[in-house]
């Protein structure tokens, strides 16, 4: 990270050196949210960078959750999870959103309805999103990965 509090440099998923300013990252993600609610898939595309340093952990019995590397696979991450949840039991609060640089971390809370188990899952949620030049180059999401397995288990 530099110096200079109105610009930070980060090193994307491609090892590049990116600068990029909080109001940048800030206007990034408020994007990605605004797309992620409207499910508005091509948007996310351009949004996330062609390589996406992606993680959340891999569970075996949730079928949104895999490894994923590429803007478009990120992208359809949010496609499948409708896919397999009641969209109406869908929801999550932001409680925080701070951002450093490229780099923004968002935590909150979840919730939502598995559609094959009709079970529930919640739990708090940490993202931690990293944006070099206008796209997101990296999507950490920490979650009850616990609560939403048992859901998925019929």
């Amino acid at each position: 990270m530099s110096a200079n509090p109105a610009t930070a440099s980060t090193t994307s998923a491609s090892g590049a050196s990116l600068d990029v300013s909080p109001e940048t990252t800030r206007a990034v993600v408020q994007e990605f949210l605004t797309a992620r609610l409207a499910s508005d898939t091509d948007r996310l595309v351009e949004l996330f960078a062609d390589e996406v340093d992606w993680l959340l952990a891999e569970n075996p019995v949730v079928p949104w959750i895999r490894p994923r590397s590429t803007g478009t696979e990120c992208a359809a991450q949010s496609s499948e999870l409708m896919a397999h949840t009641v969209p109406e039991d869908s929801v999550a609060t932001l409680d925080t959103f701070l951002v450093d640089g490229a780099d923004a971390v968002l935590m909150g809370q979840l919730s939502g309805t598995v559609r094959a188990t009709g079970k529930s899952f919640q739990g708090p949620f940490a993202l931690h999103l990293t944006v070099g030049n206008g796209r997101i180059t990296r999507h950490h999401l920490y979650e009850n990965s616990l609560s939403i397995a048992e859901a998925c288990t019929p």
